[in-house]
């Protein structure tokens, strides 16, 4: 198998290169604070879109510093006992997408709940007001300004709010709560489950956000990290800054969250990857400490992955 990262055996191994910062508990301690703190005013409107076997609603909840964040909510009609519920994330810049694509969790008994990542390409409000750059990407909004204001701590807290409110929900079994994304819905399925760890399984497809310091070294800050290129050609040329960005960075790389989930994973991985390196997954895949497995596939890479989808609603069934 051609390589484009470590050998197996020794990413199985590896721990990460990017900075830890020393108050990264502390960090995410005030920010989950600060989320309690928020009355999220919950409405939910039933969609144009209906079908005769499950219920469609748009839910919108407000989420930390006032942003009104959008979500998917799909419920199988007629089901009156409390049943399992999964948590969905997309992709970077994407949206929560078609209704119909939430069905097949609904025929199987689950309600749906699928977020709009605020100020990507859905519904949900990007209430802004941070000092600095802004240019080309949602990683380094907020690296200019106090560490409270990086937008993916943000992003991150609106994952465990919406799991939140799917525990709350009386159709649904609080002891059946599940997550499960790629790529960015695989980062965000990992953050949810870290800052909420009443979630109880949860499948991430090829995490992104994580490790970025590799990302930089592996010169693949290209495709979903470019961002990171683009902020030192125009903000940091001479690199002048670069220990303190990626130490601040630290604050949402996502392998020093990966410790705090308490539910079962199923992560998968394409060793091929080139958008998000194997080495960066493998990096928070080895810090989690709860039951987990992965499944590998050797000769994939940031790509449709066969048979994931039907390992992930059979792990859920389980």
């Amino acid at each position: 198998m051609p390589l484009v990262d470590m050998p197996l055996e020794k990413l199985k191994a590896y721990t990460g290169r990017n900075p830890r910062p020393a108050d990264f508990d502390a960090y995410w301690d005030r920010a989950l604070a600060e989320l309690r703190a928020v009355d999220p005013q919950i409405e939910m409107v039933p969609s144009s879109f209906q079908t005769p076997n499950a219920e469609c609603f748009d839910l919108y909840f407000t989420g930390v510093r006032g942003a009104r964040i959008h979500a998917q909510y799909v419920r199988p009609k007629g089901v009156q006992e409390p049943h399992p519920a999964v948590v969905l994330f997309h992709g970077y810049t994407g949206h929560a997408g078609d209704w119909s694509g939430k069905l097949s969790y609904a025929s199987l008994g689950f309600s749906v709940l699928a977020m709009d990542c605020r100020g990507q390409g859905g519904s949900s409000e990007d209430v802004g007001g941070v000092k600095g750059n802004t240019h080309r990407g949602h990683i380094i909004r907020g690296l200019d300004d106090h560490p409270d204001n990086l937008l993916f701590r943000h992003i991150y807290l609106d994952t465990a709010q919406l799991a939140d409110i799917a525990l709350g929900l009386p159709e649904v079994d609080p002891e059946r709560v599940y997550a499960a994304g790629g790529s960015q819905g695989g980062a965000l399925t990992i953050a949810c489950a870290a800052l909420e760890p009443r979630v109880k399984k949860l499948a991430p497809l090829y995490p992104f956000l994580c490790d970025f310091k590799r990302v930089w070294e592996m010169d693949l800050a290209k495709d979903a990290y470019e961002e990171l290129r683009t902020y030192f050609r125009h903000f940091d040329p001479t690199h002048a800054r670069e220990d303190e960005v990626f130490e601040k960075l630290g604050y949402i790389d996502l392998q020093y969250l990966a410790d705090r989930i308490r539910g079962e994973v199923l992560m998968f991985v394409g060793m091929m990857d080139t958008v998000c390196p194997p080495s960066t997954q493998f990096a928070a895949y080895n810090k989690i400490t709860a039951p987990k497995d992965l499944v590998i596939y050797p000769d994939f890479g940031h790509e449709g992955l066969p048979g994931a989808s039907d390992r992930t609603i059979a792990f859920f069934l389980k």
